[in-house]
């Protein structure tokens, strides 16, 4: 349990690092493990990039370091293997630890992968434009990632559309406390997601 709530707290800014410098900017980092030092107290990370990936057409194509690739599909690729060559050791050193096989391991990096930016446990107040990129960055069978970006919309009770997904793994933090378990927890089923999301909306 403690080795799982450690590898989840560390894999999403380790993913944050890739995904969000290409969300915004459209390239895409590398960082070797032994590079990135990470303050468990303070959740603080000290990074030494490897290079980058980017467009053709980017301003920093020139600059050292830079691998450019063709389009986007091909950008897209950089970040599953950044990821992947990221967080691949970290999995290989947890997994002993946390008895949990391959799938259930990958399925975390999908999930972390996959999580849109600014989103809280509870929350669904997000862009369309996040969700169709994450969606085309996991549209399922690539490997190793385990399912898609997941991503749905449920009906409230007055005919609004709650935008919810469906993670690739549990974060176990029910356990601490579950009256604030993730809203979208494989656990949680479609009837308290309406509960839950359409509350926040009303609240919000």
């Amino acid at each position: 349990m403690v080795a799982g709530f450690g590898l989840h707290r560390y894999a999403w800014p380790a993913t944050l690092l890739i995904t969000v410098p290409w969300f915004l900017h459209r390239r895409v980092p590398r960082f070797a493990v032994a590079n990135v030092s990470f303050h468990r107290a303070l959740g603080r990370m000290a990074v030494r990039a490897d290079g980058f990936a980017c467009l053709p057409d980017d301003p920093a194509a020139a600059l050292p370091g830079a691998r450019v690739v063709p389009d986007e599909e091909a950008l897209r690729a950089e970040v599953r293997a950044a990821v992947a060559a990221h967080v691949g050791p970290l999995l290989d050193g947890f997994g002993p630890r946390m008895r949990r096989r391959s799938r259930a391991l990958w399925s975390v990096a999908t999930t972390r992968s996959s999580r849109r930016c600014g989103t809280s446990r509870t929350s669904s107040a997000t862009s369309a434009a996040p969700t169709t990129e994450l969606e085309l960055l996991l549209p399922g069978a690539t490997k190793p990632y385990v399912g898609t970006a997941g991503f749905r919309e449920l009906t409230g009770p007055d005919g609004q559309t709650l935008p919810t997904r469906d993670r690739a793994s549990c974060c176990m933090f029910y356990t601490l406390r579950p009256e604030d378990a993730c809203v979208t927890c494989p656990r949680t089923c479609d009837a308290e997601r309406v509960a839950r999301l359409s509350a926040a909306a009303t609240a919000g």
